[in-house]
């Protein structure tokens, strides 16, 4: 019985959407229909796993043995405008958040108590290409698409680094929306709230016949939570697609952003204390111009090769002006500090998937090639003017003027193995060759050029890596362990001061990734994952203090930077999402009620560390090993009750964080200037809703940080603060949108 009413269905199906039937086709589905006129009727409601998972192969990458999730935003109730990450995140274990200001123009994320710095330990794409500065020389990510454009993020842990690039956080991809369905649709969102926001996001789409299209345009502007931290935003972005054949498709994309940030800075634990929301530097500003294009190939070149070629690129620029001292300095209007960065980055990268049999199964390799040059223009500590707007004019050349050039060569093959229809075997290696040049100017000392000696860093580095996973029923065990390295940064070569030296033989950071775990769909309303991890991150690099002049301690000392030691971050991951009405089989009266909760216990450690302090005449030497590793916190907990019907949705989310160090040296008290110190643990409660109605039309709203607590993720050392970086208090907004 069971098969007669597949092939039903089949047969069903077939009907609705085939453009061309035979009458005798239509007899034949006739009488099939008449054979089952006496059955009942039967609603199937799909279960919306959130997140969603990947399958073994999708494309032509491999994701069979990973740890991966998949954020369909269109099924959460978040605030999408303002790009919260705190909301969007929170059913994935173990990301950190950094809050710096709540305009939402950079996301801030690391994963198992790795730094969340501009999200620079993941390998950050967009639709599958590259969008940070430098993923090698400087790879921090300036620029992320707005999230009312974005259809999925994907996400892959450990196991990324042969594939995507060896970054010991994983990778993160921001898929953009499509329209396949229709000539043409039109889609709007409007937005206002708290403290002057203001947002509009448009975008059109469509397919006639061969052709694809999708445009859009977002534009943000608020006065923000903080004193001084305006800001105006403008994402624009077109992708055409052309099918040659059902089996060859060729897309160009370009994406271009333009912004201008009012910076708030740092507060001492003491002004944080009296009123977070206060600022004293209302002189500093941060711009960044961004430029994406990209050229992308699908083919199928026989039944079983798939290729995908992309031919991308990156144009843009980093730039701030202001006055960075320690929030106890007062900005006495003086002349400000310019930095300027120029950004122009190209590659080309090839996947391919080949299906074939070994024995009575079937197998899958992935295997690619990547080419990929950047190039860095560095200018810094120009002589600004002594205005307030946003004004990068100097009066004189830059004390510093530093060239970059990163080129990269790769090739990777992953294969998955099944040795029965349940167990699979994924070994893959990847092999990196980077070249690293930089020269130019380094400080000018009494009028004359302080040059920066030319410097080559070749390196070619294997990465290995295997994994696992084995199926039952709608859930599977998974395993994954894989090398990853970082390569050594400009900003590891380029110290503050020009007494500082480079050690002439720093290497680079290298380490792996273990996971493993268990996860699944049971019966429709129980979605789950839980693994434990093992992450090695080797050869940090640090300053060691060290006398001039054959250590002769009347000379002074110089700070020599070197390899110094390793961490490991270790812990548990796990996310349960519980559908209670179709647990109890009465979803179709009272609608859908989710609880979720995702949690993860990080244990992040030195395990060694020198540390050299001059005290005297003489350097002691101390090791931090046991130390805890600075921006780790301890804990990070995500509780959410979701309510949803058609037209009605809604989700109150709950956060804790513990704890967490701001320095390698554990410090506990707060420093005068609010640089180092212990930051406390925090919660914060976000609730948003949404009403459809009409088919066409929805309103939002939500309310983030709905207790108004006072809270910070952060504490910065230099740029944009320095000191405490306070979260947002609370905010709401109000939107409206449609769809035709």
């Amino acid at each position: 019985m069971r098969r007669s009413f597949v092939v039903i269905s089949m047969f069903a199906t077939i009907s609705i959407f085939a453009q061309e039937q035979t009458q005798a086709q239509k007899d034949s589905i006739d009488r099939l229909s008449a054979s089952i006129i006496d059955l009942e009727s039967v609603i199937v409601t799909p279960f919306k796993q959130s997140p969603e998972r990947q399958p073994d192969v999708k494309g032509t990458v491999l994701f069979s043995g990973k740890k991966n999730e998949v954020l369909k935003l269109s099924a959460f109730t978040s605030n999408l405008t303002t790009n919260n990450a705190r909301e969007v995140f929170s059913r994935v274990p173990g990301v950190t958040v950094w809050e710096n200001e709540g305009s939402g123009i950079q996301i801030n994320i690391g994963v198992r108590g790795l730094s969340p710095n501009r999200s620079w330990e993941l390998n950050t794409r967009q639709n599958g290409y590259d969008i940070s500065s430098d993923v090698f020389g400087y790879p921090e990510a300036y620029y992320n698409p707005p999230l009312e454009a974005v259809e999925n993020i994907e996400l892959v842990r450990g196991g990324a680094s042969l594939q995507f690039g060896p970054q010991f956080g994983g990778m993160v991809n921001y898929v953009l929306k499509r329209e396949q369905n229709k000539k043409f649709s039109f889609e709007t969102q409007n937005t206002a709230g708290s403290y002057n926001l203001m947002s509009s996001y448009n975008a059109i789409g469509g397919k006639i016949n061969k052709f694809s299209y999708y445009a859009y345009n977002h534009s943000r502007s608020a006065d923000g939570w903080r004193e001084n931290s305006q800001y105006k935003i403008r994402n624009s972005h077109i992708f055409l697609e052309y099918a040659f054949t059902e089996k060859t498709k060729l897309a160009a994309e370009y994406t271009n952003m333009d912004y201008q940030m009012q910076q708030a800075g740092g507060l001492t634990d003491a002004q944080f204390a009296e009123n977070s929301r206060q600022s004293f530097r209302e002189r500093n500003w941060f711009g960044t111009p961004w430029n994406l294009f990209a050229l992308t190939l699908d083919t199928q070149i026989s039944p079983s090769i798939k290729s995908n070629t992309k031919l991308f690129g990156l144009i843009g620029e980093r730039n701030s002006v202001g006055f960075t001292a320690t929030p106890n300095t007062p900005d006495t209007n003086g002349n400000r500090r310019v930095d300027r960065d120029f950004y122009k980055n190209f590659g080309i990268e090839n996947r391919n998937i080949y299906t074939y049999t070994l024995g009575k199964n079937k197998n899958t390799l992935a295997f690619g090639v990547r080419a990929y040059q950047a190039q860095t223009q560095r200018q810094q500590e120009g002589a600004g003017t002594a205005g307030s707007d946003f004004d990068l004019s100097t009066s004189a050349k830059y004390p510093r003027d530093l060239q970059f050039k990163t080129q990269n060569i790769a090739f990777f093959a992953e294969n998955q193995f099944k040795v029965t229809d349940r167990w699979s075997v994924i070994p893959g290696v990847r092999f990196e060759h980077i070249t690293a040049e930089g020269e130019g100017r380094f400080g000018i000392t009494s009028g004359n050029d302080v040059p920066f000696e030319s410097k080559q860093m070749v390196r070619n580095k294997p990465l290995f890596g295997l994994g696992m996973e084995y199926k039952l029923g709608a859930t599977n065990f998974y395993g994954n362990i894989t090398q990853a390295f970082r390569p050594v940064l400009f900003s590891d070569i380029t110290p503050p001061a020009v007494t500082d030296v480079i050690d002439p033989n720093l290497k680079d950071a290298s380490g792996y990734n273990a996971d493993l775990g268990y996860r699944g769909v049971v019966k429709g309303f129980l979605n789950f994952d839980f693994s434990v991890f093992y992450l090695s991150y080797n050869n940090r690099i640090g300053g060691v203090r060290q006398f001039k002049n054959n250590d002769d301690p009347t000379q002074g000392t110089f700070l020599f930077r070197t390899n110094l030691g390793e961490t490991v971050n270790k812990g548990i991951e796990g996310f349960v999402n519980l559908n209670i009405t179709k647990y109890f089989g009465v979803e179709k009266e009272f609608g859908n009620v989710d609880l979720f909760v995702t949690t993860s216990f990080i244990d992040s450690r030195y395990t060694d560390f020198e540390i050299f302090t001059p005290v005297g005449s003489e350097i002691r030497k101390t090791n931090l090993k046991g130390n805890r590793v600075e921006n780790a916190p301890r804990y990070i907990h995500n509780l959410g009750l979701s309510y949803s019907t058609d037209h009605f949705s809604a989700t109150l989310q709950y956060k804790t964080s513990g704890k967490v160090f701001t320095d390698a040296n554990n410090t506990v008290a707060p420093s005068a200037n609010g640089v180092t110190g212990l930051l406390n643990g925090y919660e914060v409660m976000d609730l948003s809703a949404e009403y459809k109605f009409l088919k066409r039309y929805n309103v939002r709203s939500g309310i983030n940080n709905l207790l108004n607590k006072d809270y910070a993720t952060r504490r910065a050392g230099g740029y944009p603060g320095p000191g405490i970086l306070p979260g947002e208090g609370r905010t709401f907004f109000v939107s409206l949108g449609a769809k035709f």
